[in-house]
């Protein structure tokens, strides 16, 4: 028996701003730590991992009976989203959109040549989530454009392990989601796979 949730999907997008809205309004109170810039950059890149990696829990949750399907181009919209803010934090706070010191990041710091590569995998997932998106790429290939979202969800774990340099175990434990949830997804797919290849 599966359950499936039904929730209207606007409420998913709301309550997936909220923690966004909360970080920043800490920011204007001046309470995010003795380095906002860097805590507001690190928060809102966290959620874009925590939300990537919920997208990665549907399948394995709907072979557990409960489906939410339905929320899982909300939840990738909003892994976007915050990648997105995170991108801009990074560009315009910190670096006051300096694009030569940007350039050089990139270029010199792996953890943001890895972070920005996770973000160019995320444009073009968030620009086709659309119904006419998938009418004018067909099904089949819209399908295989958004396997990428297992690149970016193991580039963005990458990205924080290595940002946090003192390696405490909150990176380690997203590594290890994001490898399970990743694993739970390639297992049955393999086993279909060598079952039609036996038959």
């Amino acid at each position: 028996m599966r359950a499936a949730l039904r929730i209207p999907k606007l409420v998913v997008y709301v309550a997936g701003l909220v923690p966004a809205a909360w970080t920043f309004y800490l920011g204007l109170q001046d309470r995010l730590g003795p380095e906002p810039i860097k805590a507001l950059e690190q928060e809102l890149g966290l959620w874009s991992l925590r939300f990537l990696l919920l997208c990665l829990l549907i399948s394995p949750l709907r072979r557990a009976g409960v489906d939410l399907s339905r929320y899982r181009r909300a939840l990738g919209l909003l892994a976007f989203y915050y990648a997105a803010l995170h991108l801009s934090a990074y560009v315009a706070l910190d670096h006051g959109f300096d694009w030569s010191a940007i350039g050089r990041d990139i270029l010199k710091r792996p953890y943001v040549t890895i972070g920005m590569a996770a973000f160019v995998i995320l444009v073009p997932l968030a620009a086709t989530s659309n119904n006419a998106a998938i009418r004018r790429l067909g099904a089949a290939a819209w399908a295989r454009l958004h396997r990428l979202v297992y690149v970016a969800a193991i580039l963005a774990a990458t990205h924080f392990l290595l940002i946090v340099k003192s390696w405490p175990a909150e990176p380690l434990l997203y590594a290890a989601a994001t490898i399970a949830l990743l694993a739970a997804r390639a297992l049955p797919a393999a086993r279909r796979a060598r079952t039609a290849s036996a038959s």
